[in-house]
């Protein structure tokens, strides 16, 4: 994929001069261990639910200073083992290391013996993008303007590339969609559920179960077989940014039809067609000055979802194009396997926790 150094577009570079410093930052408090007790007083016995799925149930609840939190119960489905356990506690000093202004903080945790696992986290008013983009009146979206959703786009993208290249130790993020990315007051995005990643090794060498992650109609074709990498994370990224312009799914998640695997196909034809303007969410006015800019977003997410997975761009790269230091041109088009490995709808494909997000079900 050749990329040419050129000025940002006046556009692109309009809105992000509008965006705060996305510069990692580091929170001297560890996440808080709670005790049951202090957990069911926080949700009131558990008397708000704000969302559910498979794997865990979310309600909303309140520390004693007032802060606003929700609280995550995670369902076991088997006995918890001592092993069990002590990888828990694992992966949350791990999560308590890793700070980004976009990352949800995790607060607490509650951890019992053979009992309830509980996670803490800051409760967001405007709850996820999943709700404003496939749930909400055509009025409700029009607030959710292009400039709000090229910084929301920016904002996840950054994230994703302080994970993959500035943490101490690389983490994928394994289930990027618009369910797990969550809205502040000023609509800016914020990534959630980053504690069902995976931390690996710099030089990507060991074999990686990925077995009940990812969501379907989001995972990329290489997690069927274990050959997942930070380049997994940019498909679903670029699955992401498809819907959070369009303002639609790209599949129907009550069907038993899995995704079309000829969406990179058809998305490269209507943009030869130059019906770029298509793609965007009606209820959205785009200006003609946006046009250009909004070539370049559609661009970059049709480089993010090729089925090669050699052939994405780094987040890092993708952060670039849409800030418009790199000019981002048509990938190469790349013959697709026929090979049953990438068949999305095979059930193993689904997690068990792949309806739930920190706000919504």
């Amino acid at each position: 994929m050749e990329m040419e150094p050129r000025e940002p577009a006046r556009q692109l570079e309009a809105v992000l001069q509008l965006q705060v410093q996305q510069t990692p930052f580091r929170i001297q408090d560890m996440p808080k261990e709670f005790s049951s007790d202090e957990i069911q007083s926080i949700t009131q016995d558990f008397g708000n639910r704000i969302g559910h799925g498979a794997s865990a149930q979310v309600f909303r609840g309140s520390l004693d200073d007032g802060t606003a939190v929700a609280v995550k119960r995670i369902h076991m489905h088997s006995g918890r083992t001592e092993a069990g356990e002590e990888e828990f506690r694992r992966e949350v000093s791990i999560i308590a290391n890793v700070h980004h202004r976009s990352l949800v903080r995790l607060l607490g945790y509650c951890l019992q013996h053979g009992g309830g696992l509980y996670l803490v986290y800051p409760f967001f008013e405007n709850g996820s993008l999943d709700r404003w983009i496939f749930n909400r009146s055509d009025e409700q979206r029009r607030l959710l303007t292009w400039p709000k959703r090229l910084c929301i786009a920016v904002d996840v993208a950054r994230v994703l590339a302080y994970l993959h290249k500035d943490c101490h130790r690389r983490i994928l993020h394994l289930d990027i969609k618009p369910g797990n990315i969550l809205l502040d007051g000023d609509l800016r995005a914020h990534v959630s559920d980053f504690g069902i990643s995976l931390c690996i090794t710099r030089d990507l060498t060991s074999v990686i179960n990925t077995r009940g992650r990812g969501t379907f109609g989001y995972m990329a074709p290489e997690m069927l077989v274990n050959a997942v990498s930070d380049r997994s994370d940019v498909f679903s990224y670029g699955m992401t940014l498809l819907e959070l312009i369009g303002g639609h799914r790209n599949f129907d998640p009550s069907s038993s039809a899995a995704p079309d695997p000829n969406i990179a196909r058809n998305l490269r034809e209507r943009m030869a067609q130059g019906e770029h303007m298509e793609l965007v969410d009606a209820a959205m006015a785009v200006a003609v000055d946006d046009e250009e800019a909004v070539k370049t977003v559609v661009k970059a997410a049709l480089c993010c979802i090729q089925h090669e997975r050699d052939m994405r761009p780094s987040m890092q790269n993708v952060v670039d194009m849409l800030e418009g230091r790199v000019a981002v041109n048509f990938p190469p088009e790349a013959h697709r396997p026929s090979s049953s490995v990438v068949n999305l709808s095979e059930p193993h494909s689904i997690s068990e926790h792949a309806v739930i997000d920190m706000h919504g079900g």
